[in-house]
């Protein structure tokens, strides 16, 4: 069967690969770079615009369980990843150009694959489609699919964080650290004393801000920009991304009192983005504001923060639980606008639409993913979520099934352990149900 993909994100780059390993022809459809968004900065497949993370790697964690689904899976995308990650202490970090262009490669030269440079207004109604255009869906598809599924477009601010030229940082300052040790020494971390915090915190909040278009428009609260944050009270960010505690200073063999972390974007080491610094700030308050951060008093940065508008659908509305769009049996929905947030979750959510448009191919009704998979809880949350509060979710263990009581034995394991043997036991058990279940799955629906 041949299928339309339309947008070559996350999403869509990993549902076409995987479609055609299947044996599927399938048209790829990109507006770039015929068509810019004002987030992306090349034509390539999967361009990870906001950060160079998949999260963290923990085997046990929500992220590292959905991992585990995926690479059973054969994920192109955490393919691509594994082979040009880059230090990250325990997440998964990539070099975005090299990882963009190995996805970008195994695409363009897959035979299977026909990949066409197009701004798409409306699917083909005679040809089993995914739409997979992201979170910054062009308004002529975008004001047809809010027509199409009668219930309007919903949409929520992202801000991009800032990267810095490594030369430009003072090592003499900062020092190398992941938090807790965990992954080695993998992050650069500028050093707050409270006087410094203090100032720092003035600046930010005292700087202008890019005006927002749409003010009605929420933020999106797992990705909230810096300043945002600091409008919340004086000591938000010291219990967020500056947060110190687990990163001790060889220099004093305690933490600071504030931490920024710098971490590197690229394989070669030039570039060092600022984690958790998404911001709106105007491009030349964002030079003096982040100036004043220890070691990076003669930061030159490679690219400014910046804020842009993303669009997803009220998923439980107008999605089931095999992405598909209710009114309309063969237009599938996968990645950001269908209401998931981040880049590995985007991935997943192309994966899963492309298991269920080969069964379709086949004949045969798909079957929602087993609920004790992060996959399967993921889908199950867009389906069946509330539509009056309905928006944006990671992965998160949360969204899992409860375990059974008796399974485990909570006394014993926080005797042993604490809260945090606890927390990884349940987390042990979780990863090992779900890839049982998926296995399950798997067989019985001969994928």
């Amino acid at each position: 069967m041949e299928f339309d993909v339309i947008g070559a994100g996350l999403a869509g780059a990993e549902a076409a690969w995987q479609l055609a390993s299947h044996g599927h022809v399938v048209n790829l459809k990109e507006m770039r770079p015929e068509a810019q968004t004002p987030a992306h900065q090349t034509d390539q497949a999967a361009e990870m615009v906001c950060s160079n993370s998949f999260k963290s790697d923990d085997p046990n964690s929500a992220t590292g369980i959905l991992k585990a689904e995926l690479e059973r899976l054969d994920s192109l995308i955490l393919r691509c990843a594994r082979e040009t990650r880059v230090p990250a202490g325990n997440s998964l970090a990539v070099d975005r150009l090299a990882f963009s262009t190995a996805v970008t490669s195994a695409l363009r030269t897959h035979p299977l694959i026909r990949w066409t440079t197009e701004t798409v207004a409306r699917p083909d109604p005679d040809r089993p489609t995914l739409l997979a255009t992201g979170p910054l869906t062009a308004d002529p598809l975008a004001e047809w699919l809010a027509t199409a599924v009668g219930s309007g477009r919903l949409y929520f601010y992202d801000a991009i964080a800032p990267i810095v030229d490594r030369d430009s940082i003072d090592l003499s300052v900062v020092f190398a650290a992941s938090r807790y040790g965990k992954g080695g020494s993998d992050f650069y971390n500028c050093p707050l004393d409270q006087e410094a915090y203090e100032r720092f915190l003035d600046a930010l909040l005292a700087a202008p801000r890019a005006p927002l278009h749409d003010f009605d428009t929420p933020y999106f609260e797992a990705c909230l920009p810096i300043e945002v944050m600091a409008d919340r009270g004086r000591e938000t960010l010291r219990h967020g991304p500056m947060k110190p505690v687990g990163l001790d200073d060889p220099r004093t063999g305690r933490y600071p009192y504030a931490v920024v972390q710098l971490r590197q974007d690229d394989l070669a080491g030039d570039h060092f983005n600022l984690v958790g610094f998404q911001t709106r700030l105007t491009w030349g308050a964002q030079q003096e504001v982040f100036r004043l951060i220890p070691g990076l008093e003669g930061a030159e940065f490679a690219r400014l923060g910046s804020i842009h508008r993303n669009t997803y659908v009220n998923a439980p509305r107008v999605l089931d639980a095999q992405l598909r769009v209710k009114a309309l049996p063969g237009l599938w929905i996968a990645g950001q606008v269908s209401g998931v947030e981040g880049y590995l979750e985007s991935a997943a959510g192309g994966l899963a639409a492309s298991l269920f448009m080969r069964q379709h191919a086949l004949g045969v009704e798909p079957a929602p993913l087993p609920r004790a998979t992060m996959l399967g809880s993921l889908l199950h949350y867009l389906a069946h979520a509330s539509p009056k509060d309905f928006c944006p979710t990671n992965a998160m263990i949360g969204l899992l099934p409860e375990i059974p009581d008796g399974i485990l034995d909570h006394r014993m394991l926080k005797r042993a352990g604490g809260l945090r043997g606890l927390k990884q036991a349940k987390g042990a058990y979780h990863r090992e149900r779900a890839l049982a279940a998926l296995e399950a799955h798997i067989a019985e629906a001969k994928l």
